[in-house]
């Protein structure tokens, strides 16, 4: 895969930042994942947990177990064999109720770019988004591939609460999130897809590393797709394995 080498920047006595680039880029995330898996099957002593993101990966590891010295070996190591995936990822057909009351910004950030709501949700629909972490709260999508035509910069005031499910844009990004929260993100509109329940399996339904699409569905649909998520059905469509 060619790597570069990384920056290691430990992070307390107990944890490690290993940073490939300091860029929110496909490749770079790529290699992050690619190195987040490898690194989990080498199965180092020591190593705790592994959590990857746009750019890096943070290792907490057990010092009374191994050393810095030796850790940064070991990584240096599983680089030297990271090898590319061929595998096409797993893509997800996520269903969306787009403007009013589910997505109270799409009028303003149709406005902003002078095209109709409608165009905005066309814009938003067609593309293929990467998910390039989760992160900030448990199973928040943050995702790369936005159609930058719409693309705004975040909310001078953040809203101090947003539904769960909430889809948004903000500055060159895209997100799909999964618990209520605060955001300064723009709401384009809102999915009934739980990407994290605590007691279900799987926990997260959609991961790092997996492709999402948006379907625009009428508002008249919401409510028994909302049912059935709550009952734990996954209710997004696995559209390419």
């Amino acid at each position: 895969m060619g790597a570069p080498k990384p920056r290691f920047l430990p992070c307390g006595d107990t944890a490690v930042t290993i940073e490939f680039g300091t860029e929110i880029d496909d490749g770079l995330n790529a290699l992050c994942l690619a190195f987040d898996a490898a690194l989990t099957a080498a199965a180092i002593p020591g190593v705790i947990e592994t959590l990857p993101t746009y750019r890096s990966v943070l290792v907490q590891v057990d010092p009374l177990v191994i050393d810095m010295a030796a850790f940064e070996r070991r990584v240096l190591e599983v680089l030297s064999t990271l090898a590319p995936d061929g595998a096409p990822p797993r893509r997800w057909a996520i269903p969306v109720v787009y403007g009013g009351e589910f997505g109270i910004d799409l009028e303003d950030v149709a406005r902003a770019h002078g095209i109709s709501t409608d165009e905005v949700i066309r814009r938003h629909s067609r593309r293929i988004y990467r998910v390039a972490m989760l992160g900030f709260l448990p199973g928040f999508c943050y995702l790369s591939g936005a159609d930058q035509s719409i693309a705004l910069p975040r909310r001078i005031s953040p809203r101090l609460k947003t539904p769960a499910g909430t889809v948004s844009i903000g500055g060159v990004q895209a997100l799909f999130a999964s618990v209520e929260a605060p955001s300064g993100w723009h709401l384009l509109g809102r999915t009934p897809v739980r990407n994290f329940m605590p007691d279900r399996d799987p926990v997260f339904l959609v991961g790092a590393g997996d492709e999402v699409v948006f379907h625009p569905i009428a508002a008249s649909g919401w409510d028994a797709l909302d049912r059935a998520a709550a009952a734990g059905e996954p209710v997004a469509e696995v559209v390419r394995p």
